[in-house]
């Protein structure tokens, strides 16, 4: 980043230099019997998170040294996963947070990638099979001694004594959290944030959003992933406020949660809104009552959805969240109209500047095309892969963000889908955005992944892969999709009926695995029925 940039920042008061456990420990002192956290059965005070935090501090230096390297926090949300990131910060190191859901072999990639000195883990069950990945996966590494302790309580528990640390090089000063991209289309990658870049996202969302010391925040998200780490974990940190976390997701738990603890904000995916919209609810208020505003992203969110959520919620501001563990960040405003949040996902946060890269290669302030950014959140590097940071910088200090979008006169950005889930059909680049979008509008309809089906004559068509209640043939979606205004360009051409979807921790569908596994499944019908067998139907146009 230029010095010029990072002076801008500065100036502008979004870059502070402020450490987050700093600032953690100023709302301390100012009040440390106010309430910090709450997990399942257990509540704690600031001064007893404080407190915890440091006494595994000590456990960690005792088990990491005390040159400053990263330290992996792999664990579900509770209580022992917010005492071991203070506790990690108060140690010196750098946390590096994964989701529990993170396959071994991303672990294995993962371990690699940013050589750990240590990860903690789950000790609440010894078999657990999170718990014995990493122990897999820490002893397959090839980057030396990984130690691996188990967290219960507050406490870790080693799995041996301590060994002699292989000597590695000291993570760099401007990484401060790592965290690790959803990998939909491959092995994740290392995001490195610094304090100030992170400060600024929690900053402009608590300004955005009113939220300080008396506005409690729900986070049924994964701590490990970055909505759970920056707009869970991080942002109660920063503005003082009581986390309210939910492990296991169950919508009627969430709402009681919710209401008990009067929950003014939250960020999650897609399907928990859904579920929560399902959810039956018979107490005298609405759904989500003292809940002012609800953030929904990670996948598409639909107008549909957005337009029902309204009647559901009605004391709730729901409006889409764009972003990426690159940073980012944008949202509609309480000012924004109707149909800016059904069909846009809202202006950037202060100071982070969009632009369209055509065609041609140009940034441009408006139009279609790929999207670019640059801005006091956005991260600084990937971590143990300087060439691929490198390779998606273009311009002055523009990310590549590989979304397709389009920016309109008032700076509003509509995403019109990802690079990597284009379906090229007789050579014409097709989005799945509208059709996913028409067809989640159908009653019937759960969920919905629109993907590239392999053919022999035009490379790919349409196929609609849909999660339904009731039973559908394609007929009766292409009569629905007609019924949308859909033009006939997007219609699909095949559909499969499934039960569920392969996702990210983010809520993101694994479109790719998606696909193998279902134009596996019915390569092998075919073999063995001689025809296409189950509830798929194909049709040319």
């Amino acid at each position: 980043m230029s010095d010029n940039r990072a002076q801008r920042y500065r100036l502008a008061g979004w870059w502070t230099g402020v450490r987050l456990i700093d600032r953690f420990e100023s709302h301390v002192r100012e009040d440390p019997d106010r309430l910090a956290l709450v997990s399942g059965g257990t509540a704690m005070s600031r001064a007893e998170l404080w407190n915890a935090a440091g006494e595994a501090a000590e456990q960690i230096r005792s088990l990491a040294g005390t040159t400053r390297r990263p330290v992996v926090i792999h664990l579900p949300n509770c209580a022992d996963w917010m005492v071991m990131f203070l506790a990690v910060l108060r140690a010196g190191h750098v946390p590096a947070t994964t989701p529990v859901t993170t396959p071994e072999a991303h672990l294995c990639h993962i371990f690699g990638l940013i050589r750990p000195t240590l990860v903690v883990c789950d000790g609440q069950s010894r078999g657990s099979r999170a718990a014995d990945a990493v122990r897999r996966a820490a002893g397959a590494s090839a980057c030396g001694h990984i130690a691996v302790a188990p967290a219960q309580g507050g406490q870790l528990t080693p799995d041996g004594p301590p060994t002699p640390l292989t000597a590695t090089a000291e993570a760099p000063e401007a990484t401060a959290h790592l965290m690790f991209t959803s990998s939909t289309t491959g092995p994740p990658k290392a995001v490195s944030h610094s304090e100030d870049s992170l400060a600024a996202l929690n900053m402009q969302f608590a300004e955005r959003f009113d939220l300080h010391q008396g506005t409690p925040v729900f986070m049924p998200s994964p701590l490990g992933h970055s909505v759970g780490a920056i707009h869970g974990c991080r942002l109660s940190l920063y503005v003082g406020a009581p986390l309210i976390l939910q492990d296991e997701w169950d919508a009627g738990a969430a709402l009681e949660l919710v209401a008990r603890h009067r929950a003014d904000f939250t960020a999650a995916a897609t399907p928990f809104l859904l579920d929560l919209a399902n959810a039956h609810w018979n107490a005298s208020e609405p759904k989500l009552a003292s809940m002012r505003s609800f953030l929904c992203g990670g996948a598409q969110v639909p107008p549909a959805l957005v337009r029902r959520c309204r009647a559901e919620l009605p004391n709730t501001f729901v409006t889409p969240l764009w972003g990426m563990t690159e940073g980012g960040l944008t949202t509609c405003v309480r000012a924004s109209t109707e149909s800016q949040v059904e069909t846009t996902v809202g202006e950037g946060l202060p100071g982070l500047e969009l632009r369209i890269l055509d065609a041609g290669g140009a940034l441009r302030d408006a139009g279609s095309g790929e999207l670019a950014m640059r801005g006091p959140g956005v991260f600084n590097g990937y971590y143990g892969q300087p060439e691929l940071y490198a390779a998606e910088i273009v311009g002055d200090g523009f990310f590549r963000t590989g979304d397709l979008a389009r920016i309109d006169a008032d700076g509003y950005v509509s995403i019109t889908g990802r690079l990597k889930d284009l379906i090229i059909r007789g050579a014409v680049n097709i989005s799945p955005v509208e059709t996913e979008n028409a067809i989640a509008a159908h009653p019937d309809v759960v969920g919905v992944a629109v993907i590239g089906w392999p053919d022999e004559r035009l490379g790919e068509r349409i196929c609609a892969a849909v999660h339904a209640r009731v039973p559908l043939d394609l007929g009766e979606v292409l009569a629905f999709c007609a019924e949308q205004d859909l033009p006939r360009r997007y219609w699909p051409e095949r559909l499969v009926q499934v039960d569920g979807f392969p996702r990210t921790a983010a809520g993101k569908i694994r479109k790719q695995q998606l696909r193998d596994e279902l134009v596996a499944a019915a390569s092998t019908a075919e073999t063995m029925l001689g025809s296409s067998a189950g509830p798929q139907r194909e049709t040319s146009r």
